[in-house]
C-alpha cells in the first residue's frame, strides 16, 4: 500500500500518561500511526484523552486508522464575541455543535487575525435561513472573540473551514525512548 503525507506530521512521548497533541486541520480520512519502545493506546477527536480501552498500536506495527474529514468555503464571516461564518449560497455547513473547526485561507489575501482566532474553536450554533427576508446561506457560530479584528472579511480571500482534531497517546508499558509517530497520509492500492 502506498502512502502520501499529508501536512505536518508529529511525534509524542509515550508515558504513562495520556498525552495530547496539538490541533490539526483534517485534510485526509486517514492517519497513520507507529508506536516504537512501547505499545500505544490511541484517542482521536476533538478533546480526546486516551485511556486503556482505546484503540491499542503495538510496538513497531504501523496502523491506518480512519478520521472524518469535513471542509467548506466560508463567503461571509461576521464578527463579534462569537463569530457568524457563512457557507456559500445553496450549499451547507457539514460541522455539527460540538465540533472543531480552523479557518485556512493565503495568508497574502487575509489579515492574519482571521486565522489566529478562527483555529480549532468550538461550534456553539447553526442556522440555516430561507423564504421571504431569508438569504439562503447555511451559519455556524464559534466561540472565537473576533470583535477587536479592524480588517473586514473579504468573500474573496477563498477562505476554507476545516474540521480540527487531536490525538491523545498512553502507553502501558514506556520505555525511555518510546514515541508515537503520528501522520495524515492518503492510501493508494491494497492492503
Amino acid at each position: 500500500m502506498a502512502h502520501r503525507t499529508v501536512g505536518a506530521g508529529v511525534s509524542i512521548a509515550l508515558t504513562g500518561t495520556a498525552t495530547t497533541s496539538a490541533a490539526f486541520k483534517v485534510q485526509s480520512n486517514v492517519l497513520r500511526i507507529v508506536a516504537t519502545g512501547g505499545n500505544a493506546y490511541v484517542a482521536i477527536g476533538t478533546d480526546p484523552v486516551a485511556t486503556a480501552s482505546d484503540y491499542i498500536v503495538t510496538t513497531g506495527q504501523p496502523e491506518t486508522l480512519a478520521m472524518l474529514k469535513m471542509s467548506q468555503r466560508v463567503v461571509g464571516i461576521t464578527k463579534g464575541t462569537t463569530t457568524v461564518l457563512e457557507a456559500p449560497e445553496g450549499t451547507q455547513m457539514p460541522f455539527n455543535l460540538g465540533d472543531r473547526v480552523t479557518l485556512d485561507a493565503p495568508a497574502a489575501k487575509i489579515d492574519s487575525n482571521w486565522l489566529t482566532l478562527i483555529n480549532d474553536t468550538k461550534v456553539v450554533g447553526k442556522s440555516r435561513s430561507a423564504g421571504v427576508g431569508g438569504d439562503f446561506l447555511e451559519k455556524i457560530t464559534v466561540e472565537a472573540n473576533t470583535a477587536g479584528i479592524a480588517t473586514a472579511f473579504s468573500p474573496t480571500t477563498h477562505a476554507t473551514l476545516f474540521m480540527s482534531n487531536k490525538v491523545s497517546v498512553i502507553s502501558p508499558n514506556p520505555t525511555a525512548a518510546a514515541v508515537a509517530y503520528i501522520q495524515q497520509v492518503q492510501t493508494t492500492g491494497s492492503a
